[in-house]
């Protein structure tokens, strides 16, 4: 039924926007930005795992899709699997050693990761285009219907983030879930009632890598131009961010925190010099006074709000 209901909502914004592009395309990054947000959260507020480099993965989708489709002149479809099967892959060979590290020796060692792939973007040239970018990616279309126009995109993107908030649904809400949440609460515990806590890290760690590339395949196939500084550590905190700020442990929160810092450079471009200390002020305002995210921040001052005229009412 929540489904049902974003899918139209979805539907009739795209409807009521047609002809606006500049509205289109920011709906359309706002989509792109969740979806990075809520594979992030599925790591970070689930199993408790966090990853500063995440970037690096949304990076690997897109310089995959786009060495394919220039290079080698590929269907951008066809680019699409190869762009996921590598990014899961790439997670699961760094994954394999960093997961076997937690707090901040995790923190740092997905860092290192997520600078060691964007030196590789800026220096190997010959396949990323070096620091100048990689132009000429093909824009997408499907059966003769051209879906670079703002509105054709827009439902593509929200598509892929309906379809991915589905699984992430079902996924926690099933065995795998529980066992993510267990091992956030306590990775000794959960490995005490014989959860595979390597097994399921590893596994939530891929499934992030691979919806951020389904987030870069989006986001190359969209600006036609790709370039190191989209993939940076700023950009990895930006993420996190997001998470923190929606609600960690919230699929709906990814939603909202993706939302919120994809319109806040909107009003705040003359500080965009400060970026990095605006996004840190944020957080720690976040971490201070909303320590469980907008999401449930907004739901307990609504409890509190109905518990209070409740009481009203009654005396």
């Amino acid at each position: 039924m929540v489904f049902t209901l974003f899918a139209a909502v979805i539907i009739c914004t795209g409807a009521a926007l047609e002809g606006d592009y500049y509205h289109e395309q920011l709906l359309t990054f706002i989509g792109i930005f969740t979806l990075l947000a809520v594979g992030l959260n599925m790591l970070m507020g689930y199993a408790g795992q966090i990853s500063l480099g995440h970037a690096a993965f949304y990076g690997i989708g897109a310089y995959t899709t786009g060495a394919l489709t220039v290079h080698l002149q590929w269907s951008p479809w066809a680019s699409l699997p190869c762009a996921l099967i590598m990014a899961g892959v790439i997670a699961y060979i760094v994954g394999k050693p960093t997961l076997k590290l937690s707090g901040y020796y995790l923190g740092m060692g997905t860092l290192g990761f997520g600078m060691i792939m964007h030196v590789l973007f800026r220096e190997w040239t010959t396949i990323t285009g070096g620091p100048n970018g990689l132009v000429g990616i093909p824009s997408l279309s499907l059966w003769g219907l051209d879906l670079s126009t703002g509105r054709n995109y827009l439902y593509v993107v929200w598509g892929c983030v309906l379809l991915t908030f589905f699984i992430c649904d079902r996924l926690v809400n099933s065995r795998v879930g529980r066992a993510l949440r267990a091992i956030h609460y306590s990775e000794q515990a959960a490995s005490a009632v014989g959860v595979d806590t390597a097994k399921a890290k590893l596994q939530v760690f891929v499934f992030s890598a691979v919806v951020a590339a389904l987030a870069g395949f989006l986001y190359a196939h969209m600006v036609m131009f790709i370039s190191p500084g989209t993939f940076t550590f700023l950009a990895s905190v930006k993420l996190v961010a997001m998470v923190v700020i929606g609600g960690m442990a919230s699929i709906w929160g990814a939603l909202l925190g993706a939302t919120f810092l994809t319109l806040l450079p909107e009003h705040l471009s003359v500080f965009a010099d400060y970026e990095m200390i605006i996004y840190g002020g944020i957080l720690m305002g976040v971490m201070i006074f909303l320590p469980q995210g907008l999401t449930r921040g907004v739901l307990d001052i609504y409890e509190k709000f109905r518990a209070k005229r409740k009481g009203t009412v009654e005396d």
